[in-house]
């Protein structure tokens, strides 16, 4: 089955057009990876370009594998959109031919590695979430916004017209999470989630932040880790813990029991959303939505 699998894959991406053949949609068809990426991209293209997300609500883009619908969706595009830095690692390799072949633009890779959270020196892994620092988020966005006009110039007018009012929310939205974090007293502000997904944002808004996995899924947890993360959590008396959307429980539930194994019950003070926005609809199925959401959980939870 795996070997089968390839085979229509490298079928598919053998198929794949230029920028220069002809567009067979009225309308060129930008494919993205997270719903993140593609709201950003609806924000800024409006109506005049179809923007399709591969990864909807609840979905973890680390374990995600394109399926052979995807792959048709992709092979149909003329522009993809992903974020990069191995976030999306089953589908790097798939990625990384379809760029020979049409544009494809790796947001991460517009923003300066010094500006990265650098989680291994020697092997040059950087932390992909960096959605979580808004302002950091903001800068990818507008030089994404460059490249798109830049290698699409018939969406350069819209873009021009549609950024300048995004940008400014994505500014608003910063300072909200500046000022709402501020309010939990600092010796309170300790988000404890599943994985390692909110380094970008304790770093940003002065929070610290402890997830039992790595910055991926696929990293496993240990009976250690379990141990370390309860005696920090009975010995500086935090009150609630967070689980993920896109993540299972399991590993906050193994917390929870160890710590009132020790006479300290932990609450979960609410689930955040991490790799995947909310369902399309609701405040949460946007950027801005989800953000605030997991702003206000966190302030209930932790103030």
């Amino acid at each position: 089955m795996k070997y089968l699998y390839y085979l229509t894959t490298l079928f598919l991406l053998s198929c794949s057009g230029t920028k220069e053949t002809a567009v067979l949609h009225s309308k060129p068809l930008i494919v993205t990876t997270t719903g993140m990426i593609a709201d950003a991209v609806k924000n800024l293209v409006g109506d005049s370009a179809e923007v399709i997300a591969l990864m909807g609500p609840g979905v973890d883009p680390h374990l995600y594998k394109a399926t052979q619908g995807d792959l048709e969706r992709l092979n149909n595009a003329d522009i993809i959109v992903y974020n990069g830095l191995h976030l999306e690692g089953k589908m790097s390799e798939i990625l990384a031919k379809l760029a020979s072949k049409k544009i494809v633009i790796a947001i991460a890779n517009r923003i300066p590695t010094t500006k990265l959270r650098l989680l291994d020196l020697e092997n040059q892994i950087f932390d992909p979430h960096i959605w979580f620092d808004v302002a950091l988020w903001k800068e990818g966005i507008v030089a994404l916004s460059e490249e798109l006009k830049e290698r699409w110039p018939s969406l350069a007018p819209v873009i021009t017209k549609n950024s300048p009012a995004y940008f400014t929310e994505l500014d608003s939205l910063n300072a909200f999470v500046t000022t709402q974090m501020a309010s939990i007293p600092k010796p309170q502000r300790v988000l404890i989630t599943a994985h390692d997904a909110f380094g970008y944002f304790g770093r940003a808004y002065d929070t610290e932040v402890k997830g039992l996995q790595g910055i991926s899924t696929v990293s496993d947890f240990g009976l250690n880790d379990v141990t370390q993360l309860v005696n920090l959590i009975v010995n500086r008396n935090i009150k609630a813990v967070f689980i993920e959307t896109s993540v299972s429980d399991q590993s906050i539930k193994a917390v929870m029991d160890g710590c009132s194994q020790k006479g300290h019950p932990v609450a979960i003070g609410g689930t955040l959303f991490s790799d995947a926005m909310g369902s399309a609809g609701t405040p949460e199925g946007t950027y801005v939505g989800m953000v605030k959401k997991n702003v206000e959980t966190i302030v209930g939870a932790l103030r």
